[in-house]
């Protein structure tokens, strides 16, 4: 595998697992969104332009949702 081919899969991966444990923490809502950004960064690398904007409007609303969830600690994460 080529390089960006791993950097793709550890981006997608580390998507998956922020995506799994985002109740437990609003970090790994931070995390979430850092990886879908490193996912669009992927995305652009490969020339695939329509998975590269997805990917960022996902990392902002996750930004968004960590943005608003970190001054509301009592809030039950599920309900974003």
């Amino acid at each position: 595998m080529d390089p960006l081919t791993v950097f793709g899969a550890a981006s997608v991966t580390l998507m998956l697992v922020a995506y799994a444990l985002e109740h437990r923490s609003t970090r790994w809502i931070l995390v979430f969104a850092g990886a879908c950004a490193a996912s669009a960064v992927y995305a652009a690398l490969a020339g695939t332009w329509p998975f590269t904007v997805v990917e960022a409007i996902w990392s902002g609303i996750a930004l968004r949702r960590w943005w608003i969830r970190r001054n509301l600690p009592s809030a039950p994460l599920a309900q974003a």
